[in-house]
């Protein structure tokens, strides 16, 4: 088995398509799966009394299994966060899970489930393949409901022989939704995985609950890098009302980029995710201070958001309230770039893209052309999401 992983991972090295050298190459991406949950109607179940690095203290539990689950505090009303738990044993309300059953509007039965996994499952399977020839080496996913529906998605037969491990936290988020990574075990080792909370307050200064960055640090084809992946609060109540909210997310990712960096500078740092934001806006530009040109890299500016040229261009990830944006964008450390993608040792970025083959857009109607995403009300129409994947390829010398 052990040879046999290793002659695979050497037949890997041919990039397709874009040009006709031989490298190592290796896709590194994230889709948004537009609501990813199972059929059960769920609760959360914190244990306050556990280890919170474990993932197991915080856990996704069937509703109707509350009754045989241990509680402190039968009517905690907060505040949600890991701090104030501690000692506690309680449950939290999914307060989106009832949208997703067979008894809801949506009729979401196991057969829409499944063919939601199978959707998402073959954008993953080609997500850079035309470059390299397989799938993504790291894939990070947004709106996932739990661990198990990413557990049944790496099983779906279109990605199952890949061997994607999954790293999931749940958040507080007060729909319920989560943000997982899944990652190829023969080409990436993880060394460490945390989540960092992003405090966010609404009008009133009154504490809302959003999605954690997820971090995964780790060994990618024996180069030490670190995964940064965000779903930051929405444009929820108008752009400029909510930008606070994305500006503290913002502080946030700034934040525990800048730690993982300082512990060891020759890390190579990836952030991620449908930031609600485009690669000009405030919350880029003043906070997490992502540079879009490789010139503006130095001492201070350490960051580079590779979607600034596609923005430039008029690339389009999604369509929000009918106006064009890119929300989903990648940001690399300063040390995956090669002038004149000049080929190196290590691992260095070839080129980054929205992934939006015919199939993902949609071909008639008012929408045509934006994505071609799973539901239309309540109705579902065979679709994917509401936005198109993104993902890097990186390259070095075989």
């Amino acid at each position: 088995m052990k040879n046999l992983l290793s002659l695979t991972a050497l037949l890997m090295i041919t990039m397709v398509g874009a040009q006709k050298r031989q490298v190592r190459a290796a896709t590194v991406g994230f889709l948004n799966v537009e609501n990813l949950w199972d059929t059960v109607r769920s609760a959360d179940y914190i244990d306050g009394t556990k280890d919170f690095s474990n993932p197991a203290f915080h856990r996704s539990v069937p509703l109707d299994s509350i009754k045989y689950l241990e509680v402190t505090e039968k009517d905690y009303a907060g505040p949600w966060n890991d701090e104030a738990l501690k000692g506690k044993k309680v449950v939290r309300i999914q307060g989106g899970s009832e949208e997703f059953t067979p008894k809801s509007g949506k009729n979401y039965t196991y057969n829409v489930y499944k063919q939601k996994l199978q959707n998402e499952a073959k954008v993953i399977s080609e997500m850079g393949k035309s470059y390299t020839g397989t799938a993504p080496v790291v894939v990070g996913l947004l709106e996932v409901e739990n661990r198990q529906v990413v557990e049944d998605l790496v099983k779906e037969p279109a990605i199952a022989k890949y061997d994607y491990g999954v790293v999931h936290y749940n958040s507080y988020d007060y729909r319920g939704i989560d943000i997982a990574f899944i990652y190829q075990k023969r080409r990436f080792t993880p060394s460490k995985t945390w989540k960092k909370e992003v405090k966010i307050f609404g009008d009133e200064g009154k504490r809302e609950y959003t999605r954690d960055i997820l971090v995964m640090t780790g060994f990618l084809d024996n180069e030490k890098v670190a995964f940064f992946l965000n779903h930051w609060p929405s444009r929820r109540g108008g752009e400029a009302a909510s930008l606070p909210k994305r500006n503290a997310a913002a502080t946030a990712l700034r934040k525990e980029m800048d730690s993982v960096r300082a512990l060891d500078p020759s890390t190579k740092l990836f952030a991620m995710g449908d930031f609600n934001d485009d690669p000009v806006s405030p919350s880029f530009k003043n906070y997490l201070k992502a540079v879009g040109n490789p010139k503006d890299l130095n001492e201070d500016n350490h960051y580079l958001n590779l979607m600034y040229p596609l923005y430039k261009k008029g690339v389009a990830s999604l369509a929000y309230q009918d106006a064009p944006n890119l929300f989903d964008q990648i940001i690399v450390s300063s040390n995956l770039y090669a002038p004149n993608n000049e080929l190196r040792k290590d691992y260095t970025v070839f080129k980054a893209e929205i992934f939006a083959p015919d199939y993902l857009i949609t071909k008639e109607g008012n929408y045509k052309g934006y994505p071609f995403r799973s539901w239309a009300g309540d109705k579902f129409t065979g679709g994917y999401s509401d936005h198109f994947p993104a993902f890097v390829i990186l390259q070095k010398e075989p």
